[in-house]
């Protein structure tokens, strides 16, 4: 493949709320360009992009896709995201590693969720972006109404209208270019031709308006030219486009062109945009990390006789071809078969070819340079968030943190003896999608799968059925009560004595029990004076507690925050064993406890809920009638966090009510916070279930 200059190269990725047309436009672009000899459709399973089964089947983008198109002696690698919820994290983690962006809006509805998310996060990471109206050919499409809800909903950078569309809905066919003063007439059959005519008469003045204020924004970026169009002075076209990239680079403002992917419309002048106004990987600031020996500031520059420095942003997992990794170069330049260090791992790995991703091709490259995005195959150490380099000049940038699952379920093998395949083939989905979370709970003994929302736990399913032959079934976690007692009691005694014909069992103990902060488990004390109990017996007795502990007299849940004190007792020089005190000490324990007024204890959960100001009051009144406690709410822009606490038990499918209750506006991070009081009418219940549960064994 022909090598061009760092100057040439652009990296685009496309954002935007799922269904707005994102792998649509990126197609469409393929096609026009010739990486792709047909229109690839999501409809219909065509898609260059879109090529995962889990993704033709639900006609939605899962995970991220690439593909590069030459145009205009310009190298530019498309990098299609996800824009559903579920995967959104997929889409703000490329968005790290490219220097522009492309924000889809469809022109038939008004801004999205996902769109203002990751709009958002541009801003945050300082990206420049161009704004497509898409979907001008469908029904009920806008262009002023669509332009006139961007500026309200996402107004900075502030949108510059570069286009204004020739006709509408189905009769939508071509652009007027507002900076060159042409208009471009499509042909409208998905071929993409088009013939370059002057304005049409009845949308002159509209485009001379619209020409005004885009002229008048952009000869402010300079001084010197804002001057001279003051005074009337010829503003050249090559003088326009010069403001265009230096304030989109600045974040000044945000191109908006607009267009059809389905009918072909409006490409090539995207592309011409794209190339002008996005910088290259050389126009943006050094990389900046750390030093991983010395802990020092660095930063990387996009020049190829700098120091080799790379970021692996990405992970994708087959089980036929192995682990795919793929990296963004930031500095230097690597062939393939060469050795490289993993200064995150501090680690050496051998590169063997280095490929170009097409959709799910792969091109061999022999040599990747800075700027490139490329795959590399079966490296040992390497994952997701890593950094490649020169092991002489080692640095460490810092990648994105994934968010914390909100949907979470049991699993367990359909197939008897699954379970080791369970143990293998999670892993290997994990290391392709960090947002994927696995856990053993230790007292339920359950397998737990978390994952951002319902969709994206019937994809994993998917993806290990078919990826690894492995089925599951779901259920809703249990959740991890506990018990303990309220009050002490003191001087239990309880005597085990066992005679069966020849040596017979004896042991008495004497204990007291004493309740003990939140959080603080157990505790076991040795208070024996006299010679009653030989102290050879003492680890029985503890142990015998241990066991005890474990199973709760209320329901069967583990006892916590309790105190044995083992002070007397009694033995047999003959009948006494170890065996006999243990059994001694698990029934004086339970007979204690019985007396000790026990109850449940369950986990709380400190929740954070982002959404806007006109859904607070829902949410509130929602978590009211979940048991939650308000802690407070704090604005961050036009979104309200609301904290509170909540039982566990009350959040196990909290996820789906969210999205119901907001209309996808709203979303939540939950951690473990504490363990509180059951309700006296919630353990009523619950020690009639746990009755009714041991009844029907």
């Amino acid at each position: 493949m022909k090598k061009y200059e760092v100057d040439k190269i652009r990296n685009v990725g496309i954002f935007g709320h799922g269904g707005d047309g994102k792998t649509t436009l990126a197609d469409a672009i393929l096609f026009d360009t010739g990486v792709n000899t047909r229109m690839g459709r999501v409809d219909d399973g065509s898609s260059l992009l879109d090529y995962e089964p889990e993704e033709i089947h639900r006609r939605i983008s899962i995970s991220t896709a690439f593909a590069y198109y030459e145009w205009d002696k310009h190298r530019v690698t498309l990098v299609d995201t996800p824009g559903d919820a579920n995967f959104i994290y997929d889409a703000k983690a490329c968005m790290r590693v490219v220097e522009g962006g492309i924000i889809v809006v469809g022109a038939n509805a008004s801004v999205k969720v996902q769109t203002e998310v990751m709009w958002a996060e541009a801003a945050s990471l300082q990206l420049p972006v161009i704004i497509f109206i898409s979907k001008m050919d469908a029904e009920r499409a806008r262009f002023a109404e669509t332009l006139d809800d961007i500026q309200k909903t996402l107004n900075s950078p502030q949108p510059l209208p570069l286009q204004i569309p020739i006709g509408k809905e189905k009769d939508f066919k071509g652009v007027i270019d507002l900076l060159s003063n042409k208009a471009y007439i499509y042909e409208g059959d998905g071929s993409g031709k088009y013939r370059e005519e002057a304005i049409p008469q009845d949308l002159a003045a509209e485009a001379q308006q619209y020409r005004v204020k885009a002229v008048e924004t952009l000869v402010e970026i300079e001084d010197a030219l804002m001057e001279k169009y003051l005074e009337g002075g010829e503003i050249s076209l090559e003088d326009l486009h010069r403001c265009l990239k230096k304030g989109t680079a600045a974040g000044k403002f945000a191109p908006v062109v607009c267009g059809s992917s389905v009918k072909n419309i409006g490409m090539h002048p995207l592309m011409n945009v794209i190339n002008i106004a996005l910088p290259s990987p050389a126009e943006k600031a050094a990389r900046q990390g750390k030093n991983p020996r010395t802990g020092t500031e660095e930063t990387r520059e996009a020049k190829e006789d700098a120091p080799f420095a790379a970021y692996v942003f990405k992970t994708i997992a087959d089980p036929f071809a192995g682990r795919l990794t793929l990296f963004r170069v930031y500095s230097g330049g690597i062939s393939a078969d060469t050795t490289l260090y993993n200064a995150t791992k501090d680690a050496k790995e051998r590169i063997g070819q280095i490929f170009m991703l097409e959709g799910k091709k792969q091109e061999p490259v022999g040599f990747a340079g800075p700027g490139d995005i490329v795959a590399v195959a079966k490296l040992k150490e390497t994952t997701t968030g890593d950094t490649l380099c020169a092991e002489k000049n080692p640095i460490v940038f810092q990648g994105a943190t994934p968010p914390t699952a909100v949907i979470s379920y049991s699993i367990k093998p359909k197939a008897k003896g699954d379970e080791e395949k369970i143990a293998t083939s999670l892993p290997k989905l994990m290391e392709e999608d960090p947002t994927i979370s696995i856990s053993r709970d230790l007292q339920t003994k359950e397998i737990i799968l978390s994952c951002m929302g319902q969709v994206h736990v019937d994809v994993v399913l998917e993806k290990l059925k078919r990826k690894f032959g492995v089925e599951v079934d779901l259920d809703v976690p249990k959740v991890p009560y506990k018990e303990t007692i309220k009050k002490s009691v003191k001087g239990i005694i309880y005597r085990h004595k066992k005679q069966t014909g020849g040596r017979g069992q004896f042991a008495e103990v004497h204990i007291d029990i004493f309740p003990l902060e939140r959080g603080k488990g157990f505790e076991f004390e040795n208070a024996l004076t006299g010679m009653n109990v030989p102290r050879n017996f003492v680890p029985a007795v503890e142990k015998g507690i241990v066991e005890a502990i474990a199973s709760g007299v209320l329901a069967g849940y583990p006892v916590v925050d309790v105190k044995v004190r083992f002070f007397d007792g009694k033995s047999h020089e003959v009948d006494s064993s170890e065996m006999a005190f243990k059994i001694a000490s698990i029934m004086a324990f339970k007979k204690g406890v019985r007396d000790a007024s026990p109850i449940f204890l369950e986990p709380i959960m400190k929740v954070e809920i982002s959404v806007p100001e006109d859904h607070v009051g829902d949410v509130i009144g929602d978590l009211n009638g979940r048991r939650g406690r308000i802690l407070g709410v704090d604005s961050k822009g036009h979104t309200q966090i609301v904290k509170a606490n909540i039982p566990m038990a009350e959040v196990l499918r909290y996820a789906p009510d969210l999205t119901s209750m907001t209309g996808g506006k709203g979303s939540f991070t939950m951690e473990y916070s504490h363990y509180e009081e059951v309700p006296a009418n919630i353990s009523e219940r619950m020690i009639a279930g746990a009755q009714k549960e041991k009844e029907e064994e």
